[in-house]
């Protein structure tokens, strides 16, 4: 697992590009003093450090004392930023209008009214053309502000046309921030719930949702951020309730939503990297391989765009998505042994990437990348990844805790690690006991791997057959899907009774749904 700091500072300098530190250092010889250098000194002594050990930079650096380094870290790390905040981004609507309002500022304090409402003006075009509601909502503020204490004569019947805007800007403002609201508290309910596991969880799960909506009527919100939450809220609600379709036709109308206004692509990068990811985890579930297909090709074709190779943030998120999607591609197509040249290109960017990216993002691709092993048939290389699940301690939702334990169960029944399975089961147990409402699928298969390792052969195989009946009667039972996506136990059982890898049968089926399709 990665070796993290949890240090700001040091977390802040590791996250630098080359040209940003080129530039941290001309800002700093330009407004450079004194005690500048000890801050120059402690900048250049982090960036050479693997990890951050603070008695190591003391012995190695005498002249900063302890008791001084606290301010002096407090004083790198403004001046880091503020280096930063210079290196202008001409795309960033943000930052354009975040300087407009700082001109319009200055302008009205040197007293020159009119040339800051003229200023004023113009950030309100730029602000309305990229649905930047917040920032018109300042603007009229400061307008309002400066028409109530000076005589302008700007315009007649400027009073009326000001308020007339605000109210207009406030009725959006407050759609957009309980839409908002209403997608966050979904999303929330889901890293604390998971998914609906029978139809007393559907319930709770919409009366959730009306609860959270008030006197709005989804399908009739105009404006682009309102929009935006709308589909995200209903995303994340046909989500929870593995409701499939749902999921896919209002990930289709986000993604939809971009591509009818691609000025805001630029804008809001993430959310739209998050709507091709959400559209290509619908595709998979519903397994509709040439939709799937055509998004992943979207998808590469923006990861070379500068968007994202000029934004860590995006570049990051990027990673995570196109790499869950590439594994997908493969589980899908039953190429799981092709799909182990990903394995070290995803190592080297979680390397890359270890002091930015989210543990549980690891933790997930790690399942993935064992779920490749496993399906290759390399069981010891399965059993490696996910032991670094198991035995990472991080808040990790227990759903995945559950599959990466049933796995590694199965792993070690397939290596014929009878000793060791008495043991693990019993542990495994423990876990699954702490856990409430556990799906059929998951009840089943533990029953099963409790006792399998204690059949003779000869009782093996009807007791294969046996289960696999049992699980394929759950098939199409939507609070079970889950399940099989995490693992496609039914595939491996058909493998175990035919004696074949599992991933020639995964491949079979998705040869034959191929040819069922042209």
């Amino acid at each position: 697992m990665p070796n993290r700091s949890t240090d700001a500072l040091f977390q802040l300098i590791k996250s630098l590009e080359k040209s940003e530190k080129r530039n941290f250092k001309l800002y700093v010889n330009r407004n450079s003093s004194t005690e500048d250098l000890k801050t120059v000194q402690l900048f250049d002594a982090l960036d050479k450090m693997e990890n951050y050990d603070e008695p190591l930079l003391l012995k190695k650096n005498p002249e900063i004392r302890k008791q001084q380094l606290s301010n002096i870290k407090a004083s790198l790390y403004r001046q880091i930023l503020s280096s930063l905040r210079l290196i202008k981004d001409a795309d960033n609507i943000d930052i354009q209008l975040n300087e407009l309002m700082g001109f319009a500022r200055i302008l009205y304090n040197k007293g020159l009214y009119l040339q800051s409402l003229k200023t004023l003006e113009k950030l309100k075009e730029i602000a309305s053309e990229h649905n930047q509601v917040t920032f018109m909502q300042q603007a009229l503020f400061f307008e309002k502000k400066i028409e109530m204490l000076h005589i302008t004569r700007s315009m007649q019947d400027r009073a009326e046309k000001l308020t007339e805007q605000a109210d207009y800007v406030n009725k959006r403002l407050n759609i957009i921030s309980q839409l908002s609201d209403l997608s966050l508290l979904l999303y929330s309910w889901y890293i604390k719930n998971g998914h609906a596991r029978n139809e007393k969880d559907e319930e709770e799960v919409d009366k959730f949702f009306e609860r959270h909506l008030i006197n709005i009527d989804g399908e009739n919100i105009t404006g682009f951020y309102g929009r935006l939450y709308w589909y995200q809220s209903n995303c994340w609600k046909g989500f929870i309730k593995q409701n499939f379709l749902q999921y896919y036709r209002y990930t289709q109308k986000w993604f939809d939503l971009f591509e009818h206004n691609k000025k805001m692509i630029p804008v809001e990068s993430i959310y739209y990297l998050k709507a091709m990811h959400n559209l290509l985890s619908a595709h998979f579930a519903l397994g509709n391989r040439g939709k799937f297909a055509e998004v992943l090709k979207a998808l590469e074709e923006f990861s070379e765009t500068k968007e994202v190779v000029q934004n860590a943030n995006t570049k990051i998120q990027t990673f995570i998505y196109l790499y869950t999607a590439k594994i997908n591609k493969h589980f899908m197509e039953g190429n799981f042994t092709e799909g182990l040249h990903l394995v070290q290109e995803i190592e080297d960017r979680i390397e890359e990437y270890e002091l930015q990216i989210d543990r549980h993002r690891i933790l997930v691709l790690y399942y993935k990348i064992a779920c490749l092993y496993f399906g290759s048939g390399d069981n010891e290389k399965a059993i490696d990844y996910l032991n670094k699940i198991i035995h990472w301690k991080v808040d990790l939702r227990t759903d995945l805790q559950c599959y990466a334990r049933l796995l590694h169960l199965i792993a070690h029944y397939e290596l014929g690690n009878f000793d060791l399975l008495e043991y693990l089961t019993k542990s495994v147990y423990r876990f699954m006991a702490k856990m409430e409402n556990l799906s059929l699928v998951e009840e089943e298969m533990f029953k099963f791997l409790r006792s399998a390792f204690q059949l003779s052969p000869k009782e093996i195989k009807p007791a294969f057959e046996k289960l696999l009946d049992k699980l394929k009667s759950q098939e199409n039972n939507r609070f079970e899907t889950r399940a099989f996506q995490y693992l496609d136990v039914i595939s491996w059982l058909e493998s175990k009774i035919q004696g074949r890898q599992v991933q020639d049968v995964i491949r079979e089926k998705y040869l034959d749904r191929k040819k069922t399709s042209c």
